[in-house]
């Protein structure tokens, strides 16, 4: 073996160990575990609370469309703050902030007497999942290696699925104030956890301690393992650029990924799958399917976990683009049969923040009426297998380091922000209207979603960080040519 071969050695993973860089993914992502199930909490919880006993807690439709909503409005507000947090104290510890407001917030709801406690702690929870979704998919993708940052990377919406799958789950059996109590619990054990993991090397490289850098990544990559390589690789990356200034801004390097970036997540909360989500066992209700809501809920969370495995196992074989495309089309045909069965088929008169029909007419089980069902499931699975992970895992890998702090803080402030005007609207037009109205609205969105991934998404897969930065700074190939 020659000096040469032991030198390209270290960028290939047959000689790291990734057993601690799974643990440290999976401290991290605890987070996402978190937030995946505080954004899905009102759909088993609106409409006990709206028949609650005591009128001090009992919702109108105005409070329960605010609780539903008021969420997005934190998590819009956790990302911008996140845009400072990430550069000024690191990664790792923006993600371990976020436990203080989502601890709090489910204290408030859970011990809540009046209303106003209940939105409150919805907003804190709100801006823990800000924090999270801002800071951790960079935190992954900065500690991963290529081989393996494809499926580390699509970790955080996996985490999210099953968080969002064990509220589903426990809504069958336990009381509202109690699934508050158990909403605390990953974000305190990813607390505990992440006292053990290192910071990104990538961070420490760009605050100038670099003996710290190499210290965490030799602990990332596992005893024995040569990590020179990588480590000048980073240093020459952050070497060539600086802190950004605004006249920068105007440059491609990074007008074009941060424009990627922001568009992309706009548009994945423009498919509509926040108020799908938040609104899913009301949506059941308006669309007479005959299984009861609550485990329909479960159902379609169980299909959403298989789908972000399914994308997770095909995200570094089929590649970014690929699936991008797939996620687009079968949203697009699930979300045309859903127009199509609301607009044809007479629903009972419902109101969408209850779980009472005012005029519904028992009649025997008609197979027609599974449609709402398989087609939201197609919706779940199309946007957990595409459109769900990879905006985050794109976003955290084409954001240059200068602004990747600051930039994933405005993507996540910019879909939050959507998802509120989505999840407040939702509910009024459905009322006014009907259901067919906002999955059409979706549906042409999907197609939107298709023609942007053709035109503007560049594919990654099996790309280092410092190869994708160099395609935006030559604008025309990821290979990096030593000088």
């Amino acid at each position: 073996m020659t000096d040469e071969t032991k030198l390209l050695l270290p960028k290939g993973p047959a000689t790291t160990n990734n057993a601690r860089l799974f643990l440290a993914v999976f401290s991290a992502v605890l987070g996402n575990f978190s937030f995946g199930f505080s954004l899905v909490y009102p759909s088993p919880v609106i409409p006990h609370l709206k028949d609650i006993e005591n009128p001090r807690l009992r919702m109108n439709t105005y409070q329960a469309a605010w609780f539903g909503s008021i969420f997005t409005l934190g998590a819009a507000a956790g990302g911008l703050g996140t845009m400072l947090l990430n550069d000024k104290v690191g990664r790792k510890l923006s993600i371990m902030l976020s436990a203080v407001p989502s601890t709090l917030g489910y204290l408030l709801m859970g011990s809540a007497q009046v209303v106003w406690m209940l939105h409150l702690g919805r907003f804190l929870t709100g801006i823990a999942g800000g924090i999270t979704a801002a800071s951790i998919p960079v935190y992954v993708s900065e500690i991963s290696h290529p081989a393996v940052r494809g499926i580390l990377g699509s970790c955080p919406q996996i985490t999210a699925v099953c968080g969002s799958l064990a509220l589903y789950a426990l809504g069958l059996i336990l009381p509202w104030r109690w699934l508050a109590v158990a909403g605390e619990v990953p974000a305190l054990i990813m607390l505990v956890l992440l006292c053990f993991m290192p910071r990104s090397p990538r961070y420490l490289i760009a605050c100038g301690r670099e003996e710290e850098a190499c210290k965490a990544l030799s602990w990332l990559r596992g005893p024995g393992s040569d990590t020179t390589a990588e480590l000048n690789r980073i240093q020459q990356s952050i070497a060539s650029q600086g802190r950004i200034t605004w006249s920068e801004l105007a440059l491609p390097f990074y007008y074009k990924p941060i424009l990627i970036s922001v568009g992309m997540r706009f548009l994945q909360q423009m498919t509509g799958i926040t108020p799908i989500l938040v609104y899913l066992e009301p949506i059941f209700h308006k669309t007479s399917i005959s299984l009861a809501p609550k485990y329909d809920a479960a159902l379609v969370g169980a299909v959403r976990l298989l789908s972000v495995i399914t994308a997770a196992s095909l995200m570094d074989k089929a590649g970014r683009r690929a699936l991008l495309f797939t996620s687009g089309f079968l949203m697009f045909l699930s979300t045309l049969s859903m127009t199509m069965y609301t607009h044809t088929r007479p629903c009972p008169i419902y109101n969408i923040t209850t779980h009472s029909t005012l005029s519904l007419q028992t009649t025997s089980f008609d197979p027609i009426t599974i449609i709402p069902l398989i087609s939201t499931m197609v919706i779940i699975f199309g946007y957990a297998m595409g459109w769900g992970p990879i905006t985050w895992l794109l976003m955290s890998e084409v954001l240059p380091l200068g602004a990747r702090g600051v930039a994933s803080g405005l993507c996540v402030a910019v879909s939050w922000i959507t998802a509120f005007v989505l999840t407040q609207l939702f509910m009024h037009v459905v009322e006014a209207f009907g259901l067919f109205v906002p999955f059409l609205f979706f549906c042409v969105v999907c197609v939107i979603n298709i023609i942007f991934t053709g035109v503007c998404v560049p594919e990654t897969r099996g790309r280092s960080l410092e190869e994708i930065e160099n395609y935006f700074r030559t604008g025309r190939t990821f290979t990096i040519r030593d000088t």
